[in-house]
């Protein structure tokens, strides 16, 4: 029954391929994983033009509109990888938590064993090694126990959340940490997390006559730093998945992990490593937060996991894995940073229905991707 099962699912997938291949250009556009995103996110474009232009889309909304989807994409890119080959990773907002508590504690009372001062890369450093540790061992737990990482992972939600709160508040006498140094100032290291970049954009519109003050100087500089960890990650993720046999792999894995490992696919290995990928994530955008307000918190990245879920759902992931991009995905985090941060600018509209609108974006996008993946797999 299994067999007949599968050779009916392949069938039908190679029947969907053959009939896409065949189609015209629109037709192909709109079995694209992404198309769905990219339709909403042109949508809430126009929408914000039309009710905050603006705001929105003057040189400081600019900025800070990209800010928020930056430090979405980021993670939301790592936990996009996690779901194609199949798995969650429900600790990514707590390890964002513990890895900024980890470097700003470093970086205000020294290294452990009283090593001495921390200087900005030790402290990343440092905090990265304890971060993949703990990705790896949760991919571990999940691929030799066989336990749902649903379960393995919120685990480890509340492990590193309570653990970041009792050992700081230890270490610290306090759950937050501020009055740091501002590195970026000084030191490359911070500048590459926390300073400026891409400031030949507002260059060009200071020359157009379109980034001024009142005074007639230049408004604004340029983007924060995470818009390009941001852009490089996802680049860097998109030519994995769609470029390189690893990308295969990723895709193998989520769609039939018996049939990938039956064809050498090394399935436990590439669980593992996205776990880690998901905490190099959580680490990095810990790390333009700390190194660009200079502050640290343990409460920091509540409920970021859930975002990061949802923008890749709304960007084409499907939840039973196997299928999605991360052009989707980028996307999905350019609507829901814009909802997050825009929603507040239009004055008749209550900031708390933003959550209204996560949930139902999320649902839709569920429902379509599964209409998607059922004429991808002939029904099955």
């Amino acid at each position: 029954m299994e067999s007949a099962t599968t050779e009916s699912a392949d069938t039908g997938r190679r029947q969907e391929a053959d009939r896409l291949k065949h189609a015209g250009w629109f037709s192909r556009l709109v079995h694209r994983p992404e198309i769905g995103a990219f339709s909403g996110m042109v949508v809430l474009l126009v929408f914000l033009a039309v009710v905050a232009g603006d705001v929105v889309y003057n040189p400081l909304g600019i900025k800070n509109n990209l800010s928020i989807i930056a430090q979405l994409g980021i993670i939301a890119t790592g936990a996009c990888m996690l779901m194609i080959a199949g798995e969650f990773d429900l600790s990514i907002g707590s390890m964002i938590g513990f890895a900024g508590m980890s470097m700003a504690v470093m970086l205000k009372w020294g290294l452990p064993f009283g090593l001495g001062p921390a200087s900005p890369l030790a402290a990343l450093l440092i905090t990265l090694c304890i971060t993949l540790s703990i990705g790896w061992l949760i991919g571990f737990i999940v691929v030799r126990t066989r336990l749902s990482s649903f379960i393995v992972t919120l685990s480890f939600l509340f492990i590193l959340r309570g653990a970041t709160e009792v050992c700081f508040r230890t270490f610290n006498g306090s759950t937050q940490v501020s009055g740091l140094p501002d590195y970026k100032q000084t030191d490359a290291v911070a500048a590459l997390f926390g300073g400026e970049t891409f400031q030949w954009f507002y260059d060009v519109l200071f020359w157009l006559g379109l980034n001024y003050n009142r005074a007639g100087d230049q408004w604004v500089t340029g983007f924060d730093a995470k818009v390009a960890w941001w852009l490089a990650i996802a680049g860097v993720a998109w030519f994995v998945l769609s470029r390189t046999q690893v990308g295969n792999w990723i895709y193998a894995t989520g769609g039939n992990e018996e049939a990938a490992r039956a064809n050498g696919v090394p399935t436990d290995k590439v669980k593992v490593s996205l776990f880690m990928f998901t905490a190099f994530c959580a680490t990095i955008f810990a790390a333009t937060q700390v190194f660009d307000t200079n502050t640290a918190d343990a409460a920091k990245g509540n409920l970021k996991e859930l975002e990061a879920i949802a923008a890749s759902v709304v960007g084409g992931v499907i939840l039973s894995g196997g299928f999605g991009s991360i052009v989707g995905v980028v996307f999905g985090a350019v609507i829901f940073g814009l909802v997050q941060n825009s929603v507040f600018y239009i004055s008749w509209i209550d900031g708390s229905y933003y959550r209204t609108f996560l949930g139902t974006v999320l649902l839709i996008a569920a429902l379509s991707n599964e209409t998607i993946r059922k004429r991808f797999t002939g029904g099955i």
